[in-house]
């Protein structure tokens, strides 16, 4: 969790992600936002997110992220 919250940080620094539940309903997270983080995400846990995958669910919050990281993670 430690790494992504560091992606996250590395884009929006004076965001606090481990409470915040709503970066997409906020737009505290832009498109551009979002394809930076895929493509960080993929590079460092090694899972690829899909077309399928990109749903405000999965980027409303770190927590959700996360569990969609693992989600991938377990299906390697």
């Amino acid at each position: 969790m430690e790494e992504l919250l560091e992606i996250l940080r590395s884009l929006h620094a004076d965001v606090d992600f481990e409470k915040e539940e709503h970066l997409i309903d906020n737009t505290i997270l832009d498109s551009f936002d979002i394809v930076t983080l895929i493509a960080e995400i993929n590079d460092v846990f090694d899972v690829t997110i899909t077309a399928g995958n990109i749903k405000p669910e999965n980027f409303n919050s770190a927590k959700a992220l996360y569990a969609l990281i693992q989600k991938l993670e377990d299906e390697d």
